[in-house]
């Protein structure tokens, strides 16, 4: 089989986090299918047998590609469909795999060009639109939800990433049968073509304490990630636990260093530990030393990717009690809180107690990874969905 993949991503950039589009493309190539893959410019190439890489100009004096609506992805989804049309035109495929906004043009493709679509869908994008507050028009949002539905209808196939966004998708599926719920939850070492220059302009490694036990955090600091209620829950934590250490890694300068000024406010400024952005390995480095790992997101519905490493890691995760974490997770294995301040603080000492009861929840995750998201329930999700395009 032969397969177009169309990714409006920054395909590949850890900062934009279009790990999904890797993943699906990595063992779809590995269960036998040749792939084109048609992506922005903005990234670098990866290294996986029968992939091809097609991309748009970049654009590098538009800035960088932010996460969510923007007026530059609409100007980048532009060329992309004109790239679409290119390879549509010169070359036959079996089907082909949108994710996101792309179905939008490819579902009106799909007829003239006779493929079967496959819709890979990683959140509403109507409820992007009010999320990241890019308009506040209902006609414009009501048109997308029009889209969205006639696409969920069309599509041959249609993926979703967490069950809140199955939920919302089934109803409007045609087919139940050509749903597939395929959790974001590989984490394998990403295969960089252009190893050189990797990580360039990154900090190093930080100086930890090797004596403390580390309480640790990795990812955006968008505001919807919690950092302010995990600072103030570990300054609570701290009375009881005076040893711990808190290391923070991600966020951009400003973020950086408004976690910082809330950590001097706190009386911590000693005890965190914020390194900014470091590249993957050195992320993977730093969180193998802690002996907590933390999700405290306060919103959202879709799971974060980073909660099925954190599950096979052998380490106990505290994350806090919103959908966005209990559709995958309970108290059998992690240590969920409340999402304020006392809540959190008490789950950390929970974890950092350790114990026979700690090991019982590290233990439960494990399990649950192994059954339900490891490489080998993905391959067979993602061998389901070929034998229906079949």
């Amino acid at each position: 089989m032969r397969a177009l993949v169309v990714a409006p991503q920054p395909f590949f950039s850890p900062r934009g986090t279009p790990f999904s589009v890797y993943y699906r493309t990595l063992i779809t190539t590995q269960l036998g299918v040749d792939v084109d893959l048609l992506t922005y410019g903005e990234g670098q190439d990866v290294e996986i047998p029968g992939l091809r890489i097609h991309r748009i100009p970049r654009f590098g004096f538009l800035g960088p590609v932010a996460v969510g609506p923007s007026l530059l992805k609409l100007w980048l989804d532009g060329f992309l469909v004109l790239w679409t049309l290119g390879l549509l035109l010169r070359r036959r495929y079996d089907f082909v795999h949108a994710h996101e906004e792309s179905v939008f043009f490819l579902r009106f493709l799909k007829p003239i060009f006779r493929f079967k679509l496959v819709y890979d869908m990683h959140s509403s994008l109507p409820q992007q639109l009010s999320n990241f507050k890019f308009t506040e028009s209902r006609a414009l949002i009501r048109l997308f939800e029009l889209l969205e539905d006639s696409c969920l209808r069309r599509a041959d196939a249609v993926i979703t990433i967490c069950p809140e966004l199955r939920d919302y998708a089934l109803p409007r599926v045609s087919d139940p049968r050509r749903h597939f719920l395929i959790e974001n939850s590989l984490f394998d070492e990403v295969r960089l073509a252009r190893v050189a220059g990797n990580g360039a302009g990154l900090p190093r490694d930080p100086d930890l304490p090797l004596d403390r036990p580390i309480v640790a955090y990795a990812g955006t600091f968008e505001s919807y990630q919690g950092i302010d209620l995990l600072i103030e829950a570990f300054a609570r934590t701290r009375t009881a636990r005076p040893e711990a250490f808190l290391l923070l890694i991600g966020g951009s300068a400003e973020q950086v260093a408004s976690a910082r000024a809330l950590a001097d406010r706190l009386g911590i400024p000693g005890d965190v530990c914020c390194t900014g952005r470091l590249d993957p390995a050195a992320v993977k480095r730093q969180l193998r030393r802690a002996a907590v790992l933390t999700s405290p997101r306060t919103a959202g519905t879709n799971t974060p990717l980073k909660i099925y490493e954190q599950l096979a890691s052998g380490i106990p995760l505290v994350a806090t009690r919103i959908l966005s974490h209990t559709q995958v997770l309970d108290d059998r294995v992690c240590f969920l809180a409340d999402p304020d301040p006392d809540s959190l603080s008490r789950a950390l000492l929970a974890a950092l107690e350790g114990g026979p009861a700690c090991a019982r929840v590290v233990q439960n995750a494990q399990e649950l990874y192994r059954r339900d998201y490891s490489r080998e329930a993905y391959l067979a999700k993602m061998s389901a969905l070929l034998e229906v395009l079949h």
